[in-house]
């Protein structure tokens, strides 16, 4: 008997076989991620395994916890640092902080916060511009390890050098090891930052809106988002953002071609910040 053969090749069915396992078996969806970011870390994982096949890497997935926990953190977009890319934070000194000054309280999200740096970042930029005391961050992230490093808050000092030379160009106001005490070879963040802060689970693909906040910070997230994802994630943002909320995505993303650009207005088109539109009655 003749069969007709696919175009898509073993990798890519496999691929989506696991995906659909590990949704059914531990509650994770990623299928859709973009799938160059997915195959790209299984691929990897598949590399040091040791293991001939993505099926054979499935079979590990369903039967060992531990390798699964390994490949979920594999999978989980955990690239940051602090005051990553300083030209946003200057842009939130200088275009957002006076807006933010016009609540008496302020809740701020910050989805997929990975293991903190950022967050600690922002904590430290309120502080410096007199706001933190009447702040409240929530940060969010789907990985739990990542959420234990990040509400340790304990980083190598070998990243210390580059973390303050980010803070210098962010146009901050202070010493940077102001903001942290070295013990050996690791640098604790300081109490005061943490006081603001509620570290907690939140899965962008599968969870409902936050909180009402009065500003979401997320960077560099949706790029691993399909279209559809994108727009999802995007509405979680809308609906958790009061009238007149800001909206920070990372400078490679943006809300052009989504559902809500129109939602929002641009304050700073560069680095891709906005606020959300009034109601017009």
């Amino acid at each position: 008997m003749d069969i007709n053969i696919a175009n898509e090749s073993n990798d890519d069915i496999e691929l989506e076989l696991l995906l659909q396992a590990i949704h059914r078996k531990y509650g994770y969806d990623f299928s859709e991620y973009s799938r160059a970011h997915v195959k790209r870390r299984v691929l990897n994982r598949l590399t040091t395994s040791g293991l001939t096949s993505i099926s054979h890497l499935q079979e590990q997935v369903l039967y060992d916890k531990e390798f699964a926990s390994q490949l979920l953190k594999d999978l989980s977009i955990n690239v940051t640092e602090m005051f990553r890319d300083p030209p946003f934070y200057i842009a939130v000194r200088e275009k957002v902080i006076e807006l933010l000054k016009t609540w008496s309280y302020i809740k701020i999200w910050h989805a997929g916060c990975s293991t903190g740096e950022e967050v600690y970042s922002m904590a430290i930029l309120l502080k410096e511009e007199g706001l933190y005391d009447r702040v409240q961050i929530y940060a969010t992230d789907f990985n739990q390890s990542a959420l234990s490093k990040a509400r340790d808050g304990i980083f190598s000092t070998d990243l210390i050098k580059k973390y303050s030379q980010n803070y210098i160009k962010a146009a901050s106001k202070g010493a940077f090891s102001d903001y942290y005490l070295a013990q050996y070879d690791h640098a604790i963040m300081d109490q005061s930052l943490k006081s603001n802060i509620v570290w907690a689970h939140h899965n962008l693909v599968t969870d409902n809106n936050f909180a009402e906040t009065q500003m979401v910070v997320c960077r560099n997230v949706l790029i691993y988002f399909n279209r559809r994802l994108q727009n999802n994630v995007l509405r979680l943002f809308y609906e958790s953002l009061t009238f007149g909320g800001i909206l920070c995505l990372g400078n490679k993303e943006g809300l052009h071609f989504s559902d809500y650009e129109q939602s929002f207005d641009v304050i700073d088109k560069q680095q891709k910040i906005y606020k959300k539109k009034y109601l017009i009655s």
